[in-house]
């Protein structure tokens, strides 16, 4: 657990970047940090490493003061990745993920064993242990990064817009195998970002900082969507914070069921199979490839890969409202589909009905709510 007692950083020049900060990070719980530029976030972190001092205040790491702990101790037991990966040019990646043990004296032969299976953990091949990082794309740095955070195996990690620095595929894809690892490692993290939606997918809470270095709210990111604390947050998480809420919201949809194709059949069956002239085309695991448009399919000519439309995205039966409404609003057809936990089709479901789904769910969260009375 890190906890923030009235915490102030203070420059030379009067400058307040950070005033009086009080907040408590769980154990095994990811925090993050987001607010606008010069609110204070990333002082905020590295104050917890002392890589920057605090004018005043406490910083606890669970029962230990951090200012009474020696700076390289405390470094040692944090792991920190930051926006650009920082790894040394001239070593390999196998020795940027051992740095940490390396320079604790352990075996280098264990070390650099631990550190291709960290490697392996955060989905990069053993066969780039020898290469350099100038041989890298940005985002498999960045997974060297958080393998090289991962290697001295630390309570507490540091992550300071660690995935800003690459597209929004990749910074997905990061993202996504980073819930993953820490599913498995429970860290208690400190994440720092300027990106609202990424706040509230990867955070258990959110700490909202404004200019100034104070803290306007801290909460849950569906209880930040719902009930923001002011204008302030209100604005800045956005005007569309009530369409992302449904992220948070899961509700029992009936989806239809899809008569469906496979690539080699031929237009007479599509033409068949097909509602409002279009066919959902599926792989032999029933796994959805993508829609078909039957007036595309030519006379005597087999369903091939180029006839399909792969830009509908895929909702998961078990997953929130707003994912099933994506795949509906982003399908050619019309029709969002719906897959269970191995990816292969249930049915399929319109906007209007996940709507009114919607709807329901709200009527009912209404309904639910005291009501107070004078």
């Amino acid at each position: 657990m890190i906890t923030f007692e009235s915490v102030v950083k203070k420059y030379p020049d009067g400058t307040v970047a950070v005033n009086g900060l009080d907040l408590v990070a769980p154990s095994g719980k990811i925090t993050v940090f987001v607010g606008p530029s010069g609110c204070g976030k990333t002082t905020s972190l590295r104050m917890i490493n002392r890589m920057i001092q605090p004018t005043s205040g406490t910083i606890w790491l669970d029962d230990q003061d951090t200012g009474k702990v020696d700076e390289s101790t405390l470094r040692r037991g944090i792991g920190y990745v930051i926006q650009h990966a920082g790894l040394f040019p001239h070593r390999t990646i196998v020795d940027n993920v051992a740095t940490v043990p390396l320079l604790l004296g352990r075996d280098k032969k264990k070390a650099r064993s631990q550190a291709i299976e960290l490697m392996e953990r955060v989905g990069l091949p053993a066969s780039f242990a020898k290469r350099y990082p100038a041989q890298l794309s940005g985002g498999q740095q960045q997974r060297v990064g958080v393998a090289r955070a991962l290697a001295a195996d630390p309570p507490v990690m540091l992550m300071d817009e660690p995935f800003s620095a690459v597209d929004p595929v990749v910074r997905a894809e990061l993202q996504d195998e980073f819930l993953r690892l820490q599913s498995e490692l429970g860290k208690t993290i400190i994440f720092v970002t300027h990106d609202i939606d990424e706040a509230v997918k990867l955070g258990d809470q959110v700490a909202v900082l404004k200019v100034g270095g104070t803290l306007a709210q801290l909460a849950t990111p569906a209880e930040l969507l719902t009930n923001p604390v002011d204008d302030f947050v209100a604005g800045f998480v956005g005007r569309d914070r009530g369409y992302r809420a449904l992220g948070f919201e899961t509700g029992e949809l009936a989806p239809a069921e899809e008569h469906t194709v496979k690539l080699g059949d031929d237009a007479q069956t599509v033409q068949r199979v097909a509602r409002d002239g279009w066919a959902l085309a599926v792989d032999d695991g029933r796994r959805p490839l993508g829609w078909v448009r039957a007036a595309a399919v030519p006379a005597g000519q087999p369903v091939g890969p180029h006839l399909l439309h792969r830009g509908g995205t895929l909702a998961a039966i078990s997953g929130s409202l707003r994912a099933a409404l994506d795949a509906a609003l982003s399908s050619p057809s019309g029709r969002g589909v719906l897959i269970d936990d191995n990816g292969a089709l249930i049915g399929t479901v319109t906007a209007a009905e996940v709507v009114a789904r919607i709807e329901a769910h709200l009527a009912s969260r209404r309904d639910e709510s005291p009501v107070s009375g004078g």
